[in-house]
């Protein structure tokens, strides 16, 4: 099972929150008290943003966080990345020095190409698109016949 950490899911929720005002400076204790997440896991979260370049900080009474772009220029892949470190499978997707097997590996590109198609994946999806109501239809209507192919 693929699966991102509570730092990463707690990351997405911070961002959808800050992206819904998107140039509005914000404290992390109103990041905490809003989102519901503890102060100190907000703020390790912000620090890691900010270190990435998601977000920019502003020290002093009026300071805070606000994001570093709009949220259609900043790709879940980004912030998985900050959070989690590069995108990738297998070890030897980033570096063939941790695997044993790598010199009799057959399928060593193939993994290269699934984590590529993962990753630009992840790129096609911004934090805009996380703060998008979904549309859910009311009705779906399917026709019987379809049902007795």
């Amino acid at each position: 099972m693929l699966r991102l950490s509570k730092l990463t899911d707690y990351a997405t929720v911070i961002l959808s929150f800050m992206a819904k005002e998107k140039t509005q400076m914000h404290a992390a204790m109103e990041i905490s008290t809003v989102t519901g997440i503890a102060l100190p896991t907000v703020s390790k979260i912000l620090k890691l943003l900010v270190n990435s370049g998601v977000l920019v900080s502003t020290r002093g009474a009026k300071g805070g966080y606000v994001l570093a772009r709009m949220p259609e220029e900043i790709s879940i892949a980004t912030v998985i990345s900050a959070l989690e470190g590069p995108i990738a499978l297998t070890e030897c997707s980033i570096s063939h020095q941790g695997c044993e097997q790598a010199s009799g590996c057959d399928i060593l590109g193939n993994w290269s190409l699934i984590n590529q198609t993962i990753h630009n994946a992840l790129e096609s999806v911004t934090l805009a698109d996380l703060i998008r109501p979904v549309v859910v239809p009311e009705e779906v209507f399917i026709p019987v016949s379809s049902l007795y192919r």
